[in-house]
């Protein structure tokens, strides 16, 4: 957890004596914000923690209707159970110029996410690695996936631009994700197709069976009637948000040091291997649609196909400068 906590101040955020940090955790994860601000300590950080008042899926309504509560600070972890930053609050922060990282500590095996290796992934290795993937995609307009399982999806990406996360803040970005992934904001409305759902529903865990799950026109009209699409259809209903069944997120992850066992879902969709379907708000990403949260669908060994050409065979990565 020490390392993990030192990962992140000193390499991702690489906090400055200037700067003014505010770690947003709850009570669950107390113990790990106080890890964060040892480290952000020693940087000569000056540093406040501040305990969400709710958890679960609707933490962000505090953080709406306070869109003002991060004025005073330059940068913002937001380290609770659930992410915050599809909230107002976040979304005016990162508009004012101050820097996120999004870090949700959720975990279905009840050990710190602090302590998971995929966090020990090369952020230069990774950004080389995004870039070139980024570069070969980025004048595409259209994406299809297949799966051996049975996946067959069709998305558009038209004017849409591609982007990654690594942890860092790189370049300009003031937006960063503790998930290591090339993602594009697709567009919301044009998801067309069957997915076949095996690897982990975001926050819920790991698929213990495969489950199909049908997409019209962006969203999501039908899911299989097994334990898993029960499940699935459960969760998705606690949002009372029907925004929430659009896909608006097209994700592939890049994470050689991470594994989809269902653990943790940041480490989930930064797998290498995987592709994820984003639901919900895709705002923070450079898209258009506006929902009460963004959670993902992770599924296995995808061949990707962009404008007709092949980017990724049953999960490896064909283009030849990917793999060094």
């Amino acid at each position: 957890m020490e390392r993990g906590a030192h990962i992140i101040i000193d390499q991702w955020v690489n906090l400055k004596p200037d700067e003014s940090l505010c770690i947003v955790t709850s009570n669950l994860h107390y113990q790990e914000a106080l890890m964060l601000e040892d480290e952000a300590l020693k940087r000569r950080g000056k540093v406040s923690v501040m305990i969400v008042p709710e958890e679960g899926i609707h933490v962000g309504n505090y953080f709406d209707d306070n869109p003002r509560i991060f004025d005073c600070y330059d940068v913002i972890i937001g380290a609770s159970d659930y992410s915050i930053v599809t909230t107002k609050a976040c979304d005016r922060a990162i508009r004012k110029g101050k820097k996120f990282l999004s870090l949700p500590l959720s975990t279905t095996n009840h050990e710190s996410m602090l302590g998971f290796d995929f966090l020990t992934m090369d952020t230069d290795i990774s950004k080389l690695k995004a870039e070139i993937l980024i570069d070969h995609i980025k004048r595409c307009s259209t994406i299809r996936v297949e799966t051996a399982a049975g996946t067959d999806l069709k998305f558009s990406m038209r004017r849409r631009k591609p982007g990654f996360f690594n942890g860092t803040f790189y370049n300009s970005c003031r937006y960063a994700s503790a998930s290591f992934e090339v993602f594009i904001p697709i567009v919301e409305t044009a998801t067309e197709g069957t997915l076949v759902l095996d690897g982990s529903f975001g926050y819920i865990g790991k698929v213990q069976k495969p489950v199909r799950i049908q997409f019209e026109k962006g969203k999501i009209v039908r899911i299989q009637d097994n334990e898993s699409g029960r499940k699935l259809d459960a969760y998705m209903r606690e949002y009372h948000d029907d925004r929430m069944y659009y896909g608006a997120e097209f994700g592939i992850g890049i994470n050689s040091n991470s594994k989809c066992d269902g653990s943790c879902y940041i480490e989930d969709e930064s797998t290498y291997g995987t592709f994820h379907i984003g639901l919900g708000r895709n705002i923070a990403l450079g898209g258009k649609h506006e929902a009460s949260g963004h959670f993902d669908l992770v599924t296995m060994k995808p061949t990707i196909y962009f404008d007709n050409s092949i980017v990724m065979k049953d999960g490896v990565i064909t283009i030849p400068e990917f793999e060094m």
